[in-house]
């Protein structure tokens, strides 16, 4: 009876009215914050901060506002960002396994699925991690065989860029030769620069990395039921890493057709045995999706990070001729023309060093890093981070920090040099993160970097084409990327 009162009484209106307001109640109770949290800009009820942007500088303008330590909220999944290098130095270092997790981010979980070498956790990534460092390792580094293999890239890069008659785009020269480098030691082969199949992997690879960071991407991760039926830039990225990782299984199938378990020669076959001797503990993870999810890892680890800082690199050069020119100088003095640069030059060449070291600081590829997650309740800056927190420290913010570069918005080697012209470390130089999620790669890409370069300037003068205007504003997919340009190359 007074059910029905009650129904007689109350219109539609106000009972949707009392409706909106119980589930706003709801969404206030169920995101309150705790006690010490970090602060952050208002959220609207149910969709959060979803309208402000998550590029690098719109990052460091919240920081600015909201301190070191500040956070968003998008739906009812909390972000803590982080900036500055103290207090990333703190959070990857003097927390060391506080932030050591990655959460489950849906717009990679649905090509992943937790496996993996940089998306997954625990016992699985602990397993998958040390037997990438193993094997790259011995098929690279404890062979002495990686340096010879950039060596003799080099060479086939250079005669690449000599072939070119006039202005050129050296993206795909550049993504093609850092990726033979990581091909032969997974593949056990390279590509010919005029594979038009590669190239197409290359392709769809590099407009998956940048479709993965526009806005309209990530509001996949916002909401990933109702965007898995909806158009968009996240349906084309799905499609390119499914072409791409067809492509890996094609290497793979190869690799089975005439394994030889006694006599592995590379990344794959050592994976295919390991496959087999892991069989009784199914937790590690071996097994060929997880090898899959690895190749794509280390395919694309392997070539967007070194071949996009190559890029900064060469469009830095013409548009500092003046730092080209003390690098080729430098080059001329230790090297000359009558052999190729090696590693054992680089302690003589501490220009150059500095200079490449700028390049990634100025370039600034990865700017918010890779999302991690609290393992376990913790405090940083003063502030209360609940274990299972998403974190995101923002490099961007060290490599540019004001209180550790005395120029940071200028390109300035001197970044890197002492007052006596010598190479100069730097702690807030943090472009491959630290501590435990620390990029596996650091020590091959460092290789690459210094070599490409310095052959590249030992062989051409770099210089803008006639009437081309040098833009050094890059665009933001999920790395931060040089826009397309032209360049001419003079040999020496």
């Amino acid at each position: 009876m007074f059910l029905h009162y009650l129904v007689e009484y109350l219109d539609f209106k106000s009972c949707l009215i009392g409706f909106f307001v119980f589930l706003l109640l709801l969404d206030i109770f169920r995101n309150k914050n705790p006690s010490n949290y970090p602060p952050g800009p208002w959220p609207l009820p149910f969709v959060g901060n979803i309208f402000t942007r998550l590029d690098y500088k719109s990052i460091n303008k919240l920081a600015e506002k909201y301190g070191d330590v500040f956070s968003l909220r998008w739906g009812s999944e909390k972000t803590v960002f982080i900036s500055g290098h103290k207090m990333v130095k703190e959070a990857l270092i003097t927390h060391l396994d506080s932030f050591a997790d990655r959460p489950v981010v849906p717009l990679f979980d649905n090509i992943y699925k937790g496996r993996g070498i940089g998306l997954s956790n625990g016992y699985l990534w602990k397993n998958q991690r040390k037997f990438v460092i193993t094997h790259l390792r011995h098929f690279g580094e404890a062979k002495k065989t990686l340096e010879l293999s950039i060596q003799q890239e080099s060479i086939f890069l250079c005669d690449a860029f000599k072939a070119e008659q006039g202005p050129f785009d050296p993206q795909f020269y550049l993504n093609n030769a850092v990726s033979n480098i990581i091909s032969a030691l997974v593949f056990g082969h390279r590509f010919e620069y005029h594979d038009e199949n590669f190239l197409n992997i290359l392709r769809l690879d590099t407009e998956a990395v940048f479709l993965a960071g526009l806005p309209k991407t990530q509001l996949y991760n916002v909401f990933p039921r109702l965007f898995n039926y909806l158009p968009g830039p996240h349906q084309k990225m799905f499609s390119n890493y499914a072409k791409i990782i067809e492509f890996l299984q094609v290497e793979l199938k190869k690799h089975k057709e005439d394994w030889d378990p006694s006599n592995p020669r590379d990344y794959i076959d050592s994976y295919l045995l390991e496959v087999e001797k892991r069989k009784s503990d199914p937790q590690a993870g071996f097994n060929i999706d997880t090898l899959l999810m690895a190749m794509l890892d280390l395919f694309e680890a392997g070539t967007e990070s070194t071949a996009t800082t190559l890029r900064w690199g060469l469009l830095f050069m013409m548009k500092y001729p003046e730092i080209q020119k003390k690098v080729q100088a430098e080059i001329d003095k230790v090297i000359g023309q009558s052999r190729q640069a090696s590693m054992a030059d680089k302690p003589y060449m501490p220009y150059t060093e500095a200079v490449v070291h700028e390049i990634q600081r100025m370039g600034n590829i990865v700017p918010l890093g890779l999302v991690k997650r609290a393992c376990k309740d913790t405090v940083l800056g003063g502030f209360f981070i609940p274990k299972g927190t998403t974190v995101t420290t923002n490099l961007s913010s060290v490599l540019n920090d004001k209180n550790e570069w005395e120029t940071p918005d200028k390109f300035n080697p001197g970044h890197f040099l002492d007052d006596q012209g010598q190479f100069l470390k730097k702690d807030a130089f943090l472009p491959f993160s630290a501590g435990r999620r620390v990029c596996v790669g650091e020590q091959l890409a460092r290789m690459e970097l210094f070599l490409f370069f310095t052959s590249l300037l030992q062989c051409f003068t770099i210089s803008p084409c006639p009437g081309d205007e040098l833009c050094l504003e890059g665009q933001m997919g999920f790395t931060y990327s040089p826009k397309p340009y032209r360049m001419c190359v003079t040999s020496r």
